[in-house]
């Protein structure tokens, strides 16, 4: 697709010539016009939120969830809960900056700032795609080992091979990409709702933990998973991603053509992440009613709560389903971290490489540390490394979660769609949360 003519905003006048954000699928689904219902142009614009979503419920999640369910019960599902409320507004956030500007996250960032600090905010975005990878080479590899046996090494290895998904699926257009996001969802979704069925979670239990306790700051091995959980779910480079997928709908651009788009984009983000927080508190939900129930407080390793919920439940197919539905997550995920990465490359660098080769690039970066722990520390050292990687993520946050507030926010650059009110107030909120939670645990790192 050629390049387009830009607008930064509505305050914001014109602006040089642009390349349009993912060109290959850039306004390729249109959305009826004028009388057409609510629910068709809702229908329309449902899918960006369920790619979004996969990032919030990714192998990552997995190995804070266990791990946190395990030691602490249902303690940490206020956290889940407070993590999940937090990502519906900052995703909302992203799709209002890509529905007004028609730029994404990295363009926006490339286009407001100087060369330093945007080449900072790239590397830094970089690393997190990087660690969000590694989550999905290792929970793919997991799941390789857990339904047919195959060595940690050798799943690694061959986690390379979905590059030729993925081509194959952006071929056939982008909604036929979401339909098959959605599809390995739903298996992740009912997989879930059968083992909790299984399981049998004490609801009193449930509503307790979603209440915060203070003890998740004053400990410091709770407040490390936190900040773990808090990484898994709001992901970086999500923010990136759905200001550029919401662009793939061909929308009125008139300023009642916009306001009804981001209302649209909004609800399907919503209801996206609501399925997202069903996903992510099943997990704990799961590892807290079956293993910290039991006195199992120590199962941290997705292999060790494979192996042990058969046996815990007294049914045979409980791993089974649970292997499934991670190998459906880290497919999933490896679909959404390409697209990641793609946008941000070009949106930061204005850097066009091959499909293929860019997610060769990053899936080698996740590759070869995953191969050398698995190689010389086995599965705990997996599983560490997995905890690790969500961290990494949580870190990488505010340097996301900034410059989204600040732009959306700035009505120089977003005009009558600025942030005002309790909006404004409530991002600014999250945002200084973040930071907070992220200082904390530093401070904590040192001093230990």
């Amino acid at each position: 697709m050629p390049p387009f003519e830009g607008n930064a905003g509505p305050g914001a006048g014109s602006s040089p010539t642009r390349a349009a954000s993912l060109p290959e699928a850039f306004r390729s689904i249109a959305v009826p016009a004028g009388t057409a219902s609510f629910w068709r142009k809702l229908g329309a614009f449902a899918g960006p939120g369920y790619l979004v979503a996969v990032g919030y419920m990714d192998p990552g999640n997995w190995a804070t969830g266990i791990a946190g369910g395990s030691a602490f019960g249902y303690t940490l599902l206020s956290v889940i809960l407070l993590s999940n409320l937090m990502a519906m507004l900052l995703q909302a956030l992203s799709a209002k900056l890509g529905i007004v500007t028609g730029m994404d996250l990295a363009q926006a960032c490339r286009s407001r700032y100087a060369p330093a600090p945007r080449l900072m905010l790239w590397l830094l975005c970089e690393t997190a795609i990087i660690a969000c990878d590694l989550a999905e080479v290792i929970g793919t590899a997991v799941a390789l080992k857990l339904l047919f046996g195959l060595p940690l090494v050798a799943g690694i290895l061959l986690t390379a091979l979905d590059v030729l998904l993925i081509l194959m699926l952006q071929r056939r257009g982008f909604r036929k990409l979401e339909a098959f996001i959605v599809a390995l969802l739903l298996v992740i979704a009912v997989c879930f709702a059968i083992e909790l069925a299984w399981a049998q979670p004490s609801i009193a239990a449930i509503g307790a933990g979603l209440i915060p306790s203070p003890e998740i700051v004053t400990n410091p091995a709770m407040l490390y998973i936190a900040i773990g959980i808090l990484g898994a779910t709001v992901m970086p480079h999500n923010l990136y991603l759905h200001s550029s997928i919401v662009q793939t709908r061909a929308f009125d651009r008139s300023e009642g053509g916009k306001r009804e788009a981001i209302k649209l984009a909004t609800i399907d983000s919503t209801v996206a992440l609501t399925l997202a927080l069903f996903i992510n508190g099943a997990i704990l939900i799961l590892a807290a009613s079956t293993f910290h129930s039991n006195g199992q407080t120590k199962v941290a390793e997705i292999g060790d709560a494979f192996a042990l919920l058969a046996p815990t439940l007294g049914i045979g197919l409980a791993s089974t389903l649970f292997a499934v539905a991670l190998l459906a997550s880290g497919q999933n995920s490896t679909i959404t971290g390409t697209l990641a990465g793609q946008i941000v490359m070009e949106g930061f660098l204005d850097l066009r490489l091959p499909q293929w080769l860019r997610r060769l690039i990053t899936r080698g970066l996740a590759i070869v540390p995953a191969a050398l722990v698995a190689t010389l520390y086995g599965d705990s050292g997996i599983a560490k490394l997995l905890v690790l990687s969500q961290v990494v993520l949580s870190l990488q946050l505010p340097f996301a979660v900034v410059p989204l507030v600040r732009f959306t926010s700035d009505s120089a650059l977003m005009g009558g769609f600025a942030n005002t009110g309790w909006v404004k107030a409530a991002a600014i909120a999250i945002m200084l949360a973040v930071i907070g939670l992220n200082a904390v645990l530093v401070a904590q790192v040192i001093s230990s």
